[in-house]
């Protein structure tokens, strides 16, 4: 595998009409580091987490192609991929989407969508095995071991965006895509959610990239980040010298909301 877990060169993404959504973005997330990305609504946060994550999730567009640039995932070039070894990397890319509580499975209680990315690729796994691994995981995202027997209604939003987060996380991932983690949830329990994902991030030790709306919440997880708007990047580096030396009128902007 190469040295950095997700490495971009001059990327361009766009849908099926070719106008870019994401246009000449350039960076790297090293083995076991975490890239915090910030931007306002539709400055192609999301496009940029669909493309790196090599999928999209029900209900959503399709997964964003590359116009133009280089994308490597996990030593993957991404550009061209078949689709048996694209199914091959996205087994070891775990994706939270934004609201990702909501994609769980209504009629599964809570155990059994945690434990169903097993059964897709295995459907004779060991039940009991599969048991214990979802216990752990649901007691590493903070909850009681209780839930796994309820339905996902029965939870709240931040726990049902936890138990996604477990999901996402049960085949053990090298890369964990997480699209707005705290989008939605309450602002008493942000800060919980953004714990839990970096605590699993150093014992887990995956890499990941981590999109926000809010810089003050990713700063306490990544001095690594990278600010999107209309498209682009405006600002990339460690956090401090990024709101410091700003090279963007939105990246002023932003400073002056966390100074």
């Amino acid at each position: 595998m190469s040295e950095v877990a997700v490495r971009a060169e001059d990327l361009t993404l766009g849908y099926g009409d070719d106008r870019p959504a994401v246009s000449g973005v350039s960076f790297e997330i090293p083995l076991d580091g975490i890239l915090g990305v910030v931007g306002e609504a539709g400055s192609g946060k999301s496009t940029l987490a669909r493309a790196v994550a090599a999928q999209a999730v029900p209900g959503e567009r399709s997964a964003p192609h590359i116009i133009g640039g280089r994308l490597q995932v996990l030593g993957r070039e991404i550009r061209d991929l078949s689709p048996r070894r694209r199914d091959k990397l996205i087994s070891k890319v775990g994706y939270l989407p934004q609201d990702g509580g909501s994609t769980l499975e209504p009629h599964l209680t809570v155990g059994e969508n945690v434990a169903a990315p097993i059964y897709q690729r295995d459907e004779h796994y060991d039940r009991h095995t599969a048991g214990v691994l979802v216990a752990q995981l649901v007691d590493a995202v903070r909850l009681p071991l209780s839930v796994m027997a309820k339905m996902p209604h029965e939870l709240s939003r931040g726990q049902r965006q936890r138990i996604a987060l477990a999901r996402a996380l049960i085949l053990e991932p090298n890369l964990l895509v997480a699209d707005d983690p705290t989008m939605g949830v309450d602002v008493l329990v942000r800060g919980r959610i953004l714990t839990v994902i970096s605590d699993l991030q150093r014992e887990r030790a995956f890499s990941a990239l981590v999109i926000g709306h809010d810089l003050r919440e990713l700063r306490t997880m990544t001095e690594q980040i990278a600010v999107m708007h209309q498209g682009m990047f405006v600002g990339y580096g460690q956090v401090d010298d990024v709101l410091r030396n700003p090279l963007h009128p939105y990246v002023e902007a932003l400073a002056a909301t966390v100074a």
